[in-house]
């Protein structure tokens, strides 16, 4: 067997390198999702639940496999159902685009911020501010009013101050002004905070979790100042730290115009091939378990093509034959779920009986799959020279009329049918044709049908289609029964 890693470097291609990166990009932007939201315990589920998959396909556990492959509609149609928040968060996050900025028109404000939350820390006045990032705030948050004002420390104090009507909501600062005051959060579902911390820290919790949102929040029972984002919180203290972190976030935000090329982080860096190495691991996994080579019995069909005119094939002929095949185990799956046709063209043999051995030129098979053997191996056939001659249209009739009517005549129309019949002595051909049967309980007056024509394969009509027959049945009329 070949090396793992030679294995790999055959089956790359641009295909493979596209798939690979496409899976390292989804498990990235996954990843950042799941990061921020916490719920990491349904994604380790749905990750171990994905490597018994793997190892099942790999064993060959048909139990397993029959489970995960009835099962795994519905699993997906939950799964969208219950990370439909996700879900939404990364497309968002795809399709998000901000104004670039000047990021010195905005360091007063950061620095104003600052001051305002040091000074409501020591002064023990809870507050929430709210810097929105790239994704659209307004399906999460909910309340407020409207203010529009530019901001300044006496407008923020006076907000936050316990007299005020918007004092317990949050404050959201976008494009360099206070646009709204008294706006509801929503709280957190997650388990990172706990249950110590009041209303504040969760709904800014809840926030970050949910957007790109960075949020700002002094607590009056510690008479602290903390930042939420990505679903992180972390304490802040002076006013330096405050309008550095404020900035970066900005920054990171691609909200600013750049002066210089952007630092990639060392963890966005560790994030990245984390990501990259999963998606090689995983694709070679599946790729690896699905390219073992395996052995299956496959029974198909066999399709004959039509004799030459002048022949037509008699005696009995196989319609089913068991393919015993060998190669990949994606390529013999697919060939269970679409079986291919053993063809046998008649049209090049000759009159007489002749035997055909079924090989891999009678199949279209993938690359890499090899026919072992056939059951059976060869097929006995018989074709004869052909005549035409006209055979009569005899009704099939079946049961009997009800009480004690009688047939008194039928017609066929029509009589006969022009056919073409194999010349053969080792059997007799039965010239005749039938109609499809005609049941007599039904009939109980003068009837008309139309009726089909039936006939053994070796007799075919010269007209390449069957006619279709009139069947009159008249009857006799009832005896009356003599009275005294």
């Amino acid at each position: 067997m070949k090396p793992i890693v030679l294995l790999i470097y055959e089956l790359l291609s641009w295909r493979s390198v596209l798939d690979i990166l496409l899976i390292a990009a989804g498990l990235f932007f996954l990843h950042q999702t799941l990061h921020r939201l916490g719920t990491w315990k349904i994604m380790v589920g749905i990750l171990l639940a994905l490597v018994v998959f793997i190892l099942a396909s790999a064993l060959q556990l048909k139990g397993i496999e029959w489970i995960y492959h009835n099962v795994s509609n519905v699993a997906v149609l939950g799964l969208i159902i219950i990370f439909q928040p996700e879900l939404r968060k990364i497309l968002e996050k795809a399709v998000s685009v901000s104004p670039h900025r000047h990021k010195g028109l905005y360091t007063a404000l950061y620095a104003l911020v600052g001051e305002a939350l040091v000074k409501l820390a020591q002064d023990r006045c809870g507050a929430i501010i709210v810097f929105p990032g790239k994704e659209p705030l307004t399906s999460r948050i909910s309340g407020g009013y409207q203010l529009n004002a530019v901001p300044s420390l006496p407008l923020i104090l006076s907000i936050f101050d316990s007299n005020s009507p918007g004092h317990d909501g949050a404050v959201i600062i976008e494009n360099g002004k206070l646009t709204r005051f008294g706006v509801r959060l929503p709280m957190s579902q997650s388990a990172r905070l706990s249950e110590e911390y009041g209303t504040r820290h969760h709904a800014a919790m809840g926030l970050a979790e949910q957007t790109d949102a960075l949020v700002l929040v002094v607590s009056e029972e510690r008479g602290q100042a903390a930042i939420f984002v990505n679903g992180e919180m972390r304490p802040m203290r002076t006013v330096e730290e405050i309008t550095r972190i404020l900035a970066a976030h900005q920054q990171d935000m691609g909200l600013f115009h750049r002066d210089s090329v952007p630092k990639i982080r060392k963890r966005t860096i560790f994030q990245i091939a984390a990501s990259l190495v999963l998606a090689v691991v995983f694709w070679s996994t599946l790729i690896i378990s699905q390219r073992e080579v395996v052995e299956r019995v496959l029974p198909v069909a066999i399709d004959y093509t039509s004799p030459a005119d002048d022949l037509a094939f008699v005696g009995e002929k196989a319609n089913e034959v068991k393919l015993y095949l060998s190669g990949p185990k994606s390529e013999i799956d697919s060939l269970t779920s679409n079986p291919p046709n053993v063809k046998i063209d008649l049209s090049k043999m000759a009159k007489g009986s002749q035997t055909i051995i079924i090989t891999s030129e009678n199949l279209r098979l993938p690359k890499g799959v090899t026919l072992l053997d056939t059951s059976p191996q060869q097929l006995k056939l018989t074709l004869a020279a052909v005549v035409q001659k006209n055979v009569p249209i005899t009704p099939q009739i079946i049961g009997k009329l009800p009480g004690n009517l009688k047939i008194k005549k039928i017609t066929v129309t029509p009589e006969t049918v022009l056919v073409t019949v194999p010349v053969t002595k080792e059997e007799r051909i039965n010239e005749e044709v039938l109609t499809t049967p005609i049941y007599l309980e039904s009939i109980a007056t003068d009837s008309k049908l139309f009726c089909k024509v039936i006939a053994p394969p070796s007799i075919q009509p010269v007209a390449k289609r069957w006619p279709d027959a009139e069947v009159f049945i008249e009857l006799k009329p009832p005896i009356n029964p003599p009275t005294n």
